[in-house]
């Protein structure tokens, strides 16, 4: 049996490494680690792709350096609607929950969605009271809002521009990072998931609803090929089907994981203007971590190695 494995992201876009104070940019290296090696723990103890991608996308919704959960951006009304999917690549279930306010997990809910619900997509006040039915505490909206995200809305109003992540004093140009986490596993049973969740963009129409929580889209998985999870300009990830493209591309046209995943971050995506990247694995346990920006948050480890990390595209892989 290959050896368990899980990879996560944090986001990607243009790199402005002269903003990027060491000690910062050793938060984002410890947090991206600690949360791989939680994801590890669970794979290395006999749990499932499912948990350990649950658990490492919860984890990046608590960490306000990424815009998921706590730390999410700001509509153009001054609100929080937030977006997540996980889907099971052993039987093809999947749960999803969309402009959502009141659910400090939104990944939580997506996955009482999978286990609960005939559905695969809830939205709004319906996925709200449908979390609450099965156990997810509401909360304040305010518990995602931070004072820097709160800035970065006042910028972008005054510009007149929707803003796809962080400040001018992120690592990650704020007119071009795109905040969607993520994760994707292979446990030791040969089973397969992904899971991905975001805060969406900084003064965004109430309402817009991005690629994350649409699988095929944004998320995807499949034991007979791979499991995805991406991050960049959603419209044009929803318009290709990115995720799902690639899995298409190794069940239909033979390719292998890196073959495919190239061929859609690389060449598809940018013939559309599309900007970003995904983290994939396939049913043998190989990693790709493609993106066609500047940089990427991201990291990945095999059960019983140490994590591996980075952030800009020099870095390792």
């Amino acid at each position: 049996m290959n050896k368990a494995v899980i990879a996560i992201h944090g986001g990607a876009g243009a790199i402005t490494r002269s903003q990027l104070s060491a000690e910062k940019e050793q938060q984002y290296i410890q947090a991206l680690s600690a949360i791989i090696e939680a994801g590890q723990a669970i794979l290395e103890a006999g749990g499932s792709a499912l948990d350990a991608v649950t658990e490492a996308v919860r984890l990046l919704e608590e960490n306000p350096l990424f815009n998921a959960g706590i730390g999410a951006v700001f509509t153009h009304a001054g609100t929080h609607e937030l977006d997540a999917c996980v889907m099971d690549g052993n039987t093809l279930n999947a749960g999803a929950v969309a402009g959502v306010s009141h659910i400090r997990n939104p990944i939580l809910a997506a996955r009482a969605v999978l286990e609960h619900s005939p559905h695969v997509l809830l939205i709004s006040e319906g996925a709200e009271t449908f979390a609450q039915q099965h156990g997810l505490e509401p909360v304040s909206s305010e518990i995602f809002s931070t004072e820097e995200r709160w800035e970065q809305l006042q910028r972008a109003r005054e510009n007149h521009q929707t803003v796809l992540d962080h400040s001018s004093h992120e690592p990650l140009d704020p007119d071009h990072k795109f905040g969607t986490v993520g994760a994707v596993a292979l446990d030791k049973f040969g089973n397969l998931a992904a899971a991905t969740s975001t805060g969406g963009m900084t003064n965004k129409l109430p309402g817009r609803v991005g690629d994350s929580p649409i699988v095929g889209a944004g998320c995807y998985a499949n034991n007979a090929n791979v499991a995805v999870s991406c991050t960049g300009t959603g419209e044009v990830f929803m318009r290709t089907l990115a995720a799902y493209d690639i899995a298409a591309l190794m069940e239909y046209g033979g390719l292998s994981l890196h073959q495919a995943t190239e061929r859609v971050i690389m060449e598809k995506l940018p013939a559309l203007n599309g900007v970003g990247g995904a983290i994939a694995i396939d049913n043998e346990g190989n990693v790709a971590l493609p993106f066609n920006s500047e940089g990427m948050y991201r990291g990945y480890g095999y059960a019983g190695d140490a994590p591996s990390v980075g952030i800009y595209r020099d870095q390792e892989r």
